[in-house]
């Protein structure tokens, strides 16, 4: 550690009030996307942990399961901009991020660039197939993402903060797609699934979605609201030994140093410390959001799987045994050690003491 010693920032009354604030904002705002959204729990609670944690995602499901309605309900009960991008292979990066146009001032007759905001200065961007625009594109969407700015002719310009993008992919069509490098999809806190509705779900949906009743969805939190609970979470203390289990979970993905066999069977590439960090801060925020001003451990398990799973590339032989990256999580799971010493190389071991 660096002469400038890290001081966790304890929690105060204010605080432990505040995080009794979020868990019942949380529940309100899963109650007014439920008058819309049929279903759906977990990949609501997913997306609203990646938003207190000011994290960005990408949902990946077949069409007609309501990722983009989910999304924009979700700005609405947020009192948050939000803007919709449809990827497209002609799609352009100006289209996105804006452009500069010539004016002419009429009092001088001097000509001037002006700047025109493109759709990505929204609070919630939905990048709707962002696997359909070529990389060029998906890059300008990416600097805006990482630096939360975008560049054009030269100069800077500020997105509004928060800022987030919830970025879709269908995975059933391929053909005429450009898919998201690993190293891109590293800046996505969260990769969730979004699945098929159980019978009673579709049920409900089918039903309700028929006739000529729609729902109202009331604003539930502010942006300042917003603001306070994502630096509430950040407050939030975690255990050294939770702070060791997540690393462990980690460096066992990573072939060089690894121990467990079947990850050198089924990996090519694991994940590397963003990871570290999107599980902590995941965790953080689900403890937050269940009332608790601690992280735990169970609190890692709940968002390894998000976290995890765009991180980590499976090779040939797990996709001929039919291996999925959250098989492999599963397994690291059962795998490693709750107990801060076990499962680690003596290298690691030696660095804990």
């Amino acid at each position: 550690m660096s002469d400038a010693a890290y001081k966790e920032e304890p929690l105060d009354q204010n605080d432990l009030e505040a995080i009794v604030e979020l868990k019942g904002a949380y529940e309100k705002v899963a109650a007014e996307i439920g008058k819309v959204i049929v279903g759906q729990n977990d990949v609501i609670h997913q997306l609203m942990v990646s938003i207190f944690s000011k994290g960005h995602c990408i949902l990946e499901g077949v069409p007609g399961l309501a990722k983009t309605l989910l999304i924009s309900t979700i700005a609405d009960t947020l009192h948050l901009s939000f803007n919709r991008i449809q990827f497209t292979p002609d799609l352009m990066p100006t289209d996105i991020t804006g452009t500069e146009i010539v004016q002419e001032d009429k009092s001088t007759g001097e000509r001037i660039f002006r700047f025109i905001n493109g759709p990505v200065f929204a609070n919630i961007i939905l990048a709707d197939e962002i696997n359909r625009t070529p990389p060029k594109t998906q890059s300008a969407l990416l600097e805006a993402m990482q630096e939360k700015q975008v560049t054009v002719g030269g100069k800077q310009y500020k997105l509004p903060d928060p800022f987030f993008v919830l970025a879709t992919q269908n995975p059933i069509e391929q053909e005429g797609t450009y898919p998201l490098p690993e190293a891109q999809q590293d800046r996505f806190m969260f990769k969730i699934y979004v699945r098929y509705p159980s019978f009673e779900e579709e049920f409900d949906i089918a039903q309700s979605t028929t006739t000529n009743y729609v729902p109202e969805v009331s604003p539930v939190l502010s942006l300042e609201e917003i603001e306070k609970y994502q630096k509430l979470v950040r407050k939030i203390p975690v255990a050294p030994n939770v702070i060791k289990y997540a690393l462990k979970i980690v460096r066992a993905t990573r072939i060089e140093e690894t121990e467990f066999d079947f990850i050198k069977e089924w990996l090519s590439w694991g994940a590397g410390p963003r990871a570290v960090q999107n599980l902590l801060l995941g965790a953080k925020t689900e403890a937050a959001i269940d009332g608790r001003n601690a992280a735990t451990i169970d609190d890692i398990k709940k968002v390894v799987h998000p976290v995890l799973r765009h991180r980590i590339i499976t090779n040939f032989n797990a996709e001929s045994e039919g291996i999925s990256t959250d098989d492999v999580i599963d397994k690291i799971l059962q795998s490693v050690s709750e107990h801060s010493e076990d499962s680690l190389p003596q290298s690691a071991k030696n660095a804990l003491v």
